[in-house]
């Protein structure tokens, strides 16, 4: 008998209990990232008063444990005066969530931290944490344990300086190892120093018994001449191109734009948002992207330094380009709370238009410069050309005799034309097996789908590439992956997703479209990419057969007969693929003239849109699909992640 379900059922997660139950939500997971993240949760609160004018020094120190942290600034202080529950101000912003004083914007132009999050998760993932605050010439202490106040805030003593001293060690019952790594924090503190002139950043080793100190004068554009250094390529241009400009939105107090091509053969782009690193890029990475081609084609149409005869495309005006990006935001919109990518919509549009009219600007005023550019543009796409022409030169009748590196388990057809060649990557052995007996040998071939097929976007690119399932598609189609894609080795011109039409086959079909959007995106731009659409209902009324996609348009259809009633009404439920006869599955769902298919597409101007779902409900942070979900929940019928 199942158990019952009421009231006594139901769980109200108080104060700081949500984030020792969940902290992935909040830090992303338990492991090495989310551990480091407690000391950037405070750090940010500390940059934060720096940015703001408050502020002039921070210090980290990693103590001789090495799994304890103090960090220090001499900003003003977290207030200690008396909230209106009677509490003091510092015990509520530490133990209540969505609690801080960044959410008005008298208070900090720009922050960080904005969520009224940071400090009091660090509080509840530690079992031990104690405050320090130095403000109206006094010194103030309070204490703490796994998020609870250990005493109230009590004077201690007197100061002349102003400051915030937190210390905490982290809950060793929650983490996978809570050992904390110096080259981590030396390489964030030093960015850091980069995109906060004249901020200092102090280190101090315990372990090592070594301090270091990180200060840089020249910010971001000292950070751009080490991008170059490290990719070990030189400049084509000396001189890199620096923008520095208010934002053309309200919200935008301002950006900061270093760039600079080289001979590298790769685009590297580092993006900030009021001093924290957005290391999956986001609006702003968009914005400079989209300023700077539009600004090069302007320039290439005014001046034609390149032959009519050389087509240019995007890829080769950003090949080799670096890029330090860094924006200033009132009310920043991060994915998830650890901030990797920047949501802001207005973002790219601003930042677009500032550097695509700074870049003209530029360009126009410093020919040398320009005709460097313009010449390392132009070697990339005769490049390029080459590369695509030594490729269109290669049989395609040659690879399909020699079988090289085909999957064991595909069914390939006999045409040697891709143009009428049509993969079915289908989900299970029993529904390849009847595939295969439905499919035209001769322009249709079959590839089942046997083991776990792996989220493309929250595994790296080394598991994806190693992955059974997947090897097998991307060895099948002979197109290459990811930097190496080309759409002019592609040995089947439609592919075609051919799962069961129930929740499980809806899930693996939203995989695979994510494996396809994120490592061969151009087979979806260049509509080579579909859906199958098998029916899960047979209705027969009579003589009469009905092919039926979903419940919905069974019900009408039942209704539509039900005021006929004259005929016996038979409905059938498909259990899968598998179960159909081989002659069902064809004319059904594998003859060109009987079968639905639907391609997969992203309608123009949805492109920004659609990179940001698939990373909120296909990544790695849970919060995001848990707020989908709350949100939606009245509307979905069914969620399945």
């Amino acid at each position: 008998m199942a158990k019952s379900y009421t009231a006594q059922d139901i769980s109200v997660l108080e104060g700081l209990e949500p984030v020792r139950k969940r902290p992935g939500m909040y830090i992303g997971g338990t492991g090495k990232p989310g551990l480091h993240h407690l000391i950037w949760e405070i750090v940010d609160n500390s940059v934060d008063e720096a940015m703001n004018g408050h502020a002039t020094a921070i210090e980290v120190v990693l103590h001789k444990d090495g799994e304890s942290i103090t960090v220090i600034d001499n900003g003003r202080g977290i207030p200690v005066d008396k909230y209106k529950d009677g509490r003091s101000v510092l015990e509520v912003i530490l133990t209540t969530l969505h609690a801080g004083g960044k959410f008005d914007p008298g208070n900090y132009e720009t922050s960080g931290g904005l969520h009224g999050v940071g400090s009091s998760v660090v509080n509840a993932l530690s079992s031990d944490f104690q405050v320090l605050i130095k403000r109206d010439g006094k010194v103030y202490e309070q204490a703490y344990q796994f998020g609870k106040p250990l005493d109230k805030v009590k004077a201690s003593g007197k100061s002349t300086r102003t400051g915030t001293e937190i210390f905490f060690r982290p809950d060793e019952t929650i983490f996978e190892d809570i050992s904390f790594d110096a080259e981590w924090i030396e390489k964030r503190l030093d960015y850091s120093a980069y995109l906060h002139p004249g901020l200092k950043l102090i280190f101090k080793n315990e372990l090592t018994k070594k301090k270091k100190e990180f200060l840089q004068e020249g910010g971001i554009v000292e950070l751009l001449a080490r991008v170059q250094k490290e990719s070990k390529q030189p400049p084509v241009h000396i001189d890199s191109i620096s923008i520095q400009a208010k934002g053309s939105h309200p919200e935008m107090p301002r950006m900061e734009v270093a760039l600079q091509w080289t001979e590298d053969t790769k685009e590297e782009i580092l993006a900030f948002t009021n001093g924290v690193p957005n290391p999956f890029g986001g609006t702003h990475e968009a914005g400079i992207r989209d300023g700077v081609l539009k600004a090069v084609r302007a320039y290439f149409d005014l001046h034609n330094p390149a032959p009519k005869s050389l087509a240019i495309s995007s890829e080769d005006i950003r090949e080799g380009l670096k890029v330090v990006i860094s924006v200033f935001l009132v009310a920043p919109q991060f994915q998830g709370q650890k901030k990797e990518k920047l949501n802001n919509p207005f973002v790219k549009g601003s930042v677009s238009t500032i550097v695509r009219q700074e870049m003209e600007r530029y360009l126009n005023g410093h020919s040398n410069t320009a005709d460097a550019i313009c010449q390392r543009i132009m070697q990339a796409a005769k490049a390029r050309a080459a590369s695509r022409s030594a490729m269109q030169k290669i049989s395609r009748k040659r690879v399909l005799n020699t079988r090289l590196n085909l999957p064991g388990k595909l069914a390939d057809c006999s045409s040697s034309s891709p143009e009428e060649s049509e993969l079915f990557i289908v989900e299970g052995d029993s529904a390849g097996g009847n595939a295969k007996q439905g499919r035209n040998r001769r322009t249709q071939a079959i590839l089942p789908l046997r083991g776990k097929v792996l989220n493309a976007q929250r595994e790296s690119f080394a598991k994806v590439s190693v992955n059974k399932e997947l090897k097998d598609i991307i060895d099948a189609l002979g197109c290459g992956i990811g930097d190496n894609f080309s759409t002019k080795s592609l040995r089947y011109h439609k592919v075609i997703l051919l799962m069961d039409a129930d929740s499980d086959g809806h899930h693996i079909a939203t995989l695979m479209l994510t494996f396809f959007y994120r490592y061969m995106p151009e087979l979806i731009e260049k509509g080579h990419l579909y859906i199958a659409q098998p029916p899960l209902f047979r209705i027969d009324y009579g003589n009469e057969t009905f092919w039926v996609l979903d419940e919905k348009q069974r019900d009408k259809i039942l209704k539509d007969l039900e005021g006929k009633r004259k005929k016996k009404i038979s409905v059938q439920r498909f259990k899968g693929l598998g179960e159909m006869m081989a002659r069902t599955l064809k004319d059904t769902t594998l003859d060109p003239d009987k079968r639905r298919l639907l391609r997969v597409e992203i309608p123009k101007g949805d492109e920004e849109e659609t990179d940001t779902v698939i990373c909120d409900l296909m990544g790695k942070d849970p919060s995001v699909r848990f707020s989908f979900i709350m949100e939606n929940a009245e509307t979905l019928a069914e969620v399945d992640l």
